[in-house]
């Protein structure tokens, strides 16, 4: 994956202009989308006030034992599809973890929220929990067996298994203690999600995509991996979305929200509050409806390319060569446009020159705003959208009067 985005990054100087701040991979690497950022002054805030009483976490002291027991009885969702859990992780670092529990080097703490069945729902720590299983019991989340390597210390267990350890290491393993904060059921969702937005402590802190999907399980998970592995998606973003940041899934829920709700009833508040319930949105789609709304994503994607070409979803002025990075805000703007066109008209906008109109559009300093800092405020939200429907509308009715002629 990051090849492919290498290989999109190095065409024709991507990302030689320092006017774009980009967000990183997971190893710190720049990937090909545009940081949001907030308004002038960045200050986590809680737009809503609540009541402290309502956070309600409970830290409790268990053993490995007990953490591989709750998965063996599907008491821990760790979110199988989660795409930090897998490969993002070195056998090395992973290896590395399994030597500090050997030598008794107290971890991290890890957090989970609590359902409504008493489950856990990790929210940091999965990578911790995933080597920990693998090493001990890798039936327990389905995968290959971890063989200790690049260890800096205990070199003589290099390429050893659980089953070759003494009885001794192997019981050391098993009740070495960890801590695990847990936020109770009961406790608001927006309050949740602002906890855990405040408390994670991992060695990259999670994006707000990534607890998102931590926390809201069912169907949404499902669909936005599936949308954001078409080639549709692939094609118009240029190949050059890095996903391990779960950046190729939130874009895909920001179209479905504004799909589902109209930008103009969009009210303002938290935009990641927002998000989270149109994840619970599509949870409650019926089937009819999820695939209509894939249907319009799909179609959206390929008209985009037609249109906007290598250029789709990115800002553009006149004559430029290089690519910008992927805009979030663009991309939501552009292609619920889009979708909501009929064939006729998309089919007509591939005959125009639409590009060269949204390089004038570009000069707008509003709009530039709007797509820039603070994209989550109501007007900014109500300013692209209005602004790309008017920039297609034209470029329609220029392309009939042209054909009348």
């Amino acid at each position: 994956m990051f090849e492919r985005y290498q290989d999109a990054a190095a065409d024709a100087g991507e990302h030689e202009s320092p006017l774009f701040s980009v967000e990183v991979t997971t190893d710190g690497r720049p990937t090909d989308i545009e940081r949001e950022e907030a308004e002038d002054v960045v200050i986590e805030q809680i737009t809503s006030p609540f009541d402290p009483e309502h956070i309600d976490i409970d830290t409790r002291t268990t053993t490995v034992d007990l953490l591989l027991s709750r998965l063996r009885n599907e008491m821990i969702d760790l979110a199988p599809d989660f795409q930090r859990k897998a490969g993002i992780w070195t056998d090395g670092k992973q290896s590395r973890l399994i030597e500090s529990l050997l030598l008794r080097i107290p971890i991290p703490s890890f957090y989970a929220a609590e359902k409504k069945d008493g489950s856990w729902a990790i929210v940091d720590g999965i990578q911790r929990l995933t080597s920990i299983a693998r090493f001990l019991e890798p039936e327990a989340v389905g995968a290959d067996p971890l063989k200790l390597t690049g260890l800096e210390y205990l070199r003589n267990f290099e390429g050893t298994g659980f089953a070759n350890l003494s009885g001794k290491l192997q019981i050391r393993l098993r009740e070495t203690e960890v801590v695990v904060h847990v936020i109770r059921r009961g406790t608001p969702e927006p309050v949740m999600f602002n906890v855990f937005a405040r408390i994670n402590t991992g060695g990259e802190p999670l994006t707000r995509q990534e607890i998102r999907h931590a926390l809201i399980s069912g169907r949404a998970r499902t669909l936005l991996a599936e949308l954001a592995e078409t080639e549709e998606f692939k094609r118009a973003t240029g190949h050059s979305v890095v996903g391990d940041r779960m950046a190729d899934r939130e874009m895909v829920l920001r179209f479905l929200a504004f799909r589902m709700t109209s930008p103009h009833a969009y009210k303002p508040g938290d935009f990641d509050a927002f998000l989270a319930e149109a994840m619970h949105q599509v949870n409650r789609l019926d089937s009819a409806e999820g695939n209509r709304l894939s249907t319009e994503f799909l179609t959206a994607m390929r008209a985009a390319e037609d249109i906007f070409g290598r250029h789709a979803f990115r800002k553009y002025r006149h004559n430029q060569q290089h690519r910008s990075p992927i805009n979030k805000a663009l991309f939501e703007a552009v292609a619920v446009n889009l979708a909501g066109l009929d064939d006729d008209d998309r089919a007509a906008l591939r005959r125009t020159d639409v590009l060269d109109a949204f390089a004038e559009l570009m000069e707008d300093v509003e709009f530039e705003r709007a797509i820039s800092v603070g994209t989550g405020d109501a007007r900014k939200v109500r300013k692209r959208f209005d602004a790309i429907k008017e920039l297609l509308e034209t470029a329609l009715s220029e392309g009939r009067s042209g054909a009348g002629q």
